[in-house]
């Protein structure tokens, strides 16, 4: 299905814990709850972008450990080819989330381990296959340098080049001149530009400023309200796709990273992978988790043909 993606990015085993409170130090209570899976929004892209077809590679840190073999094992299932440098001197990424169990509030906290250490000399080690890439993705979990390295490494080598700005933080100036799309949701797009976005209307205004900071392209997810493309050429707001009544949607702008690259890498322009991205999604809010929600080709393609937009 065209050419590869290579995604850079981070693997967290995702530890949720549900109880009425959190324990006070020295406390132990008892909880209503647990589940352990796959997350981390890198390996989370990875995943749908491999199961909506296309060649994904993905590159990242992990320790010699049990978390690391889920890893491993998650990414088989979905055909997702590791590109994983092994550091024994660490451990694979984990997260401890705890849920409230009456309000369904949560607290993190995150430990990146390996991944925390992804640097520019790792990035070198996989420069060929970054290089030949139809479509190189990122985002802001590991760490930046090593990021922007590897957009550069992209650029030169000719692959259309895209940055997921999640979990919002500061950008090195010049990092969004690297990038040919870049796909913030809401709250992210305001972080970048100061623009606060509620609608389409705000979008257009935070893509527009997007672009004049160097940007390709934006495209701003908006959850319920869909997804609004801009660039020079035009500006497009295409609604949600509906699949099915909202179950969880945690792992809803993965779904849409991954499925928007394997759109770009089979050639489609960016408007239709804009529409196949969001189609990704909405199939995945309809299912419980982040990597196990994400959608097949042919569900995608079913949804799309469905309700064309």
């Amino acid at each position: 299905m065209g050419g590869k993606i290579v995604i850079l990015g981070v693997f967290m085993a995702d530890t949720a814990y549900r109880a009425d409170r959190m324990p006070r130090i020295g406390e132990t209570i008892h909880g209503k709850g647990f589940a352990l899976g796959p997350g981390g929004k890198g390996s989370n892209q990875a995943v749908a972008a491999a199961m909506a077809g296309g060649e994904v590679h993905f590159l990242t840190r992990l320790g010699r450990d049990a978390f690391a073999e889920m890893a491993h094992s998650t990414w088989a299932r979905a055909g997702v080819r590791s590109e994983a440098i092994e550091d024994g001197e660490s451990h694979t990424g984990a997260a401890f989330i705890f849920i409230d169990d009456a309000s369904g509030d949560n607290a993190i906290i995150i430990s990146p381990g390996a991944a925390g250490r992804i640097s520019p000399a790792d990035i070198d080690t996989r420069a060929s296959l970054i290089a030949g890439a139809a479509v190189f993705v990122t985002q802001l979990e590991q760490p930046m340098p090593a990021a922007e390295h590897a957009l550069r490494i992209a650029r030169r080598g000719g692959a259309r080049t895209v940055l997921n700005p999640a979990p919002a933080a500061p950008l090195e100036e010049g990092l969004l001149r690297l990038c040919d799309f870049i796909t913030p949701n809401e709250s992210e797009a305001e972080s970048i530009t100061g623009i606060a976005v509620t609608g389409p209307d705000d979008a257009r205004r935070a893509a527009r400023h997007l672009c004049a900071l160097g940007v390709g392209a934006a495209v701003i997810t908006l959850g319920a309200q869909g997804v609004l493309y801009h660039d020079a050429a035009q500006t497009v707001h295409i609604p949600a796709y509906r699949a099915g009544p909202v179950v969880e949607t945690t792992g809803a702008g993965d779904a849409f990273n991954g499925g928007f690259a394997a759109a770009l890498a089979r050639g489609d322009d960016p408007v239709a992978a804009v529409r196949f991205g969001s189609a990704t999604a909405g199939i995945s809010v309809t299912r419980p988790g982040t990597a196990p929600s994400m959608p097949s080709l042919a569900e995608i393609e079913t949804l799309l043909a469905r309700q064309p937009v």
